[in-house]
């Protein structure tokens, strides 16, 4: 139960953050999350622009759980969900990062983004979870009634950025359950540690609160494995220090979509993220952060187009599954452009499930 002692201990813990000054949490290189240029062409762009930014048909979704419900035979195994939202089975550790299962990613359920395919599975059907990760605050990685889902779940910790564990117990989070760490803390749990790693990027979910919590790349790892995710960040000098520090990673989780130039400093987009991959020390690269929700100005499928012509010029080994499809990386094989054959045909989209071995869509009870 929160107490006015655990509210003022978290506050005592903001003010001493070295990142933390003049009531807000900053950017390693000062940046200041700002659009770059002029925002006139930008709205010519997104009232006007030709760019497909969603699907033209429906996308091929695979529910997992028949797959889940036999361990992985490496002792690892991924299983991406949409967006940032992707389960780990690491090491006998289950581990769900940023969870979005709602229909739109907005403070109001009638308006905003809305998602382009059912997830692959309700909350209610995921496994069982030793810790969920939430990277930061932004509605696209913070959903309020998924958090309020996954809270009910005794069984599963929390661990996120200092700050972001008031939203979370404000939506159900125990906070005896409850871990939020600085840049460069870590916390082991159990047979997984958590390190909170720098990030270049911005917070807030409301008019008046931006930058009032922190947001965080992270290291995840097992005495065998090593996993870096994203969560929401530009490309920055300091990468390359983390990998020095905390690499080689056997996995790299970094965001694609939501680029453009005019905030190119704080997102990654497809060309980034493979200097990233190579600054981490990265030996597998699997794109998150496209392919769910309309968040940017380009085609729904260009980032993954983009990364996969340009993953394969450099000869970076690349994971592009479809939606809810467990795979293990030491066993993957060469990524296939299954964003290519979407159509508006149902019966395509049906087709290709099944020759791929897929299962239909599960329903989605969250809604």
């Amino acid at each position: 139960m929160k107490t006015l002692r655990h509210v003022g201990a978290r506050i005592e813990r903001i003010k001493a953050s070295p990142q933390y000054r003049d009531g807000r949490f900053h950017n390693p290189s000062g940046l200041t999350a700002r659009m770059k240029g002029d925002t006139l062409p930008l709205m010519g762009e997104f009232f006007f622009g030709e760019a497909q930014r969603r699907p033209p048909g429906p996308l091929p979704v695979s529910d997992p759980r028949e797959r889940w419900s036999r361990a992985p035979e490496t002792d690892f195994r991924v299983t991406w969900l949409g967006h940032s939202t992707v389960l780990f089975e690491m090491d006998g550790v289950r581990v769900l990062t940023d969870p979005v299962f709602g229909e739109r990613v907005s403070p109001v359920s009638f308006l905003g983004p809305r998602r382009f395919h059912p997830v692959p599975v309700p909350v209610a059907a995921l496994p069982a979870l030793d810790v969920v990760l939430v990277s930061h605050d932004h509605f696209d990685h913070l959903c309020r009634e998924s958090v309020t889902a996954l809270a009910r779940r005794t069984e599963t910790r929390f661990v996120t950025s200092l700050g972001v564990g008031e939203h979370l117990e404000r939506y159900g989070v125990d906070p005896a359950r409850l871990h939020e760490l600085d840049w460069n803390e870590s916390i082991t749990l159990g047979a997984v540690r958590f390190t909170a790693v720098p990030a270049q990027h911005f917070s807030g979910r409301g008019v008046n609160d931006r930058n009032r919590t922190l947001w965080s790349s992270w290291v995840i790892e097992t005495d065998r494995r090593k996993v870096f995710f994203s969560g929401d960040t530009g490309l920055f000098p300091e990468m390359e220090s983390i990998g020095k520090r905390h690499g080689p990673f056997d996995l790299t989780l970094l965001e694609v979509g939501a680029f453009h130039p005019s905030w190119g400093d704080i997102h990654l987009g497809p060309d980034n993220a493979l200097r990233a991959h190579a600054l981490l020390g990265g030996r597998t690269l699997l794109p998150v952060h496209w392919g769910t929700f309309d968040l940017a100005l380009h085609a729904w499928d260009d980032p993954a187009e983009t990364l996969f012509r340009r993953a394969a010029a450099e000869s970076t080994s690349l994971l592009l599954p479809r939606l809810g499809a467990p795979i293990e990386p030491a066993r993957a094989e060469e990524p296939a452009p299954w964003w290519r054959n979407v159509s508006s045909s149902r019966a395509l989209d049906v087709s290709l499930s099944r020759n791929a071995g897929l299962d239909e869509p599960a329903p989605d009870k969250t809604r």
